[in-house]
């Protein structure tokens, strides 16, 4: 059977509100070093646009450490934060306009005991929040720039099916306690009910609203 198609370049030029939503419902997958898929359909993401945006890391300019967000649009952008978690997000727009998609959470879909083991085997949350998404993926610094519109691409996601407007609910972005509103409750977060996709036996909060 053959794999879903993959979005253009054209996808991720869009404004940067069309794209969060736009994800929900895609399936972000991970080819790891022996071919096996490791994957999630995307259930939440949020929205960073601009420097304006004093919750985006573009608000403090241009850094060594931020450059990719600044790039061409569809390419990853992984950072570091606390001191031990990684981050993913996709860079959207045109190129020199720094704004970007992260990826907060998935439901499972392949490679579920791959993940497991990642995320210490026990816990039944596999890809609840953008830094387990991360460990379970294998995602960090190496992957920083990557292009996911690649045929080759290593991580890359494919097309899923639309969704009424019923099935999504917004809000604010999370864990931006100090940053000043609007900013701070814009309601720039997007989330899809996970029971309207697939998921594999074992995955307890796949029918959670």
């Amino acid at each position: 059977m053959p794999a879903p198609p993959r979005p253009s370049r054209a996808f991720f030029t869009r404004r940067t509100l069309v794209v969060a939503r736009a994800l929900l419902g895609c399936r972000l997958v991970h080819s790891d070093r022996d071919g096996t898929r490791v994957s999630g359909w995307i259930i939440e993401t949020e929205a960073y646009i601009g420097p304006e945006d004093e919750g985006c890391h573009a608000h403090s300019g241009y850094t060594q450490r931020n450059a990719n967000l600044w790039g061409p649009p569809g390419h990853a952008y992984v950072y570091f934060t606390y001191g031990m978690h990684w981050m993913f997000n996709i860079v959207t727009e045109r190129a020199g306009f720094p704004a970007a998609v992260l990826i907060r959470a998935l439901l499972p879909s392949e490679g579920v005991e791959r993940m497991r083991r990642r995320r210490g085997g026990g816990r039944p949350d596999l890809t609840g929040g953008p830094a387990k998404i991360c460990q379970a993926l294998r995602i960090d610094r190496r992957l920083n720039g990557a292009d996911l519109c690649l045929p080759s691409a290593e991580i890359w996601l494919e097309r899923g099916r639309p969704f009424p407007p019923s099935t999504v609910t917004t809000g604010p972005r999370v864990g931006l306690n100090n940053v000043p509103e609007p900013w701070k409750t814009i309601p720039w977060r997007f989330r899809l009910d996970p029971r309207e996709l697939p998921a594999p036996r074992g995955i307890p909060w796949a029918r959670d609203p």
